[in-house]
């Protein structure tokens, strides 16, 4: 079978930052995007959480709307949380009614033309409606090695990968950017970044930072700001500029690198 290119011209690849937070991905992936080579283009910035919307310290949860002005970008919401609430819930839990909501996202950015996703810190699921339209171009990064493998499966995925990482006895840490997938953090590796060393506390172990829930706070987040710096901001534009560039595609589940395959991605 021939290998597909995510992105094939003409012109810049047209970008969709999707974010639910404070946009310190999507900063790196709009500054990229702003150098003389780039090969994309940010044309929308869209959230699910509504500017103003603060969380339980009265802070200002998403600062989508912030980076749209910064940058003239244009910006889009569809509030998940007001959505579920007009249809009589407290919460997002109910997957049940995401295909609803992500079909709202889809009507709501039809008209930028968009030829790629990248999620920046995006905290809702998605879902067939959003899967099936922009199928195998949509993007994310996830703060560990996704080529590691314990019993068939990938190993750290989920909300914790740090934690579960340094737990877990590993050595280092590393960012994986992947193609998103029904089944969470299980799409196709794209680019994989430097390690990062796990660098604990003098005279502390991995058993005492099981026994010591705030130690163990301390030292994983710690981690997570260095992977960010080190991990996420590297790998991240540049898998985008990759893409714009035509440089990766896919085919029956496995990247193709510059038209060689590469099925557990670049490794930096």
């Amino acid at each position: 079978m021939v290998s597909t290119p995510i992105f094939k011209g003409p012109g810049k690849m047209r970008v969709a930052c999707f974010m639910s937070g404070s946009g310190t991905n999507t900063r790196r992936i709009i500054e990229r995007s702003l150098e003389k080579d780039a090969s994309y283009g940010v044309v929308l910035i869209f959230t699910d959480v509504r500017d103003g919307r603060l969380d339980g310290d009265g802070k200002k949860i998403c600062r989508a709307l912030d980076i749209a002005k910064e940058y003239g970008i244009a910006y889009e919401c569809v509030d998940i949380l007001d959505f579920y609430l007009e249809r009589g819930h407290e919460s997002k839990k109910d997957l049940s009614l995401r295909p609803e909501f992500d079909r709202l996202v889809v009507e709501r950015i039809e008209p930028y033309r968009v030829d790629l996703i990248v999620l920046g810190g995006y905290m809702s699921i998605q879902t067939a409606p959003l899967l099936e339209r922009y199928g195998g171009r949509i993007v994310n990064v996830h703060p560990a090695d996704l080529s590691i493998m314990k019993d068939g499966e990938r190993r750290y995925v989920g909300m914790h990968t740090v934690r579960d990482a340094i737990l877990g006895g590993e050595k280092t840490l590393r960012s994986s950017s992947h193609v998103v997938r029904e089944k969470v953090d299980h799409g196709e590796i794209l680019v994989i970044s430097r390690p990062v060393a796990v660098q604990l506390p003098p005279g502390v172990t991995v058993d005492r930072l099981r026994e010591d829930k705030e130690l163990r706070r301390a030292v994983v987040e710690e981690h997570q700001d260095r992977l960010k710096r080190e991990g996420d901001w590297v790998v991240y534009p540049l898998t985008v500029q990759m893409i714009g560039e035509g440089r990766l595609a896919l085919c029956d589940g496995i990247v193709y690198l510059d038209d060689k395959p590469a099925p557990r991605g670049l490794r930096l």
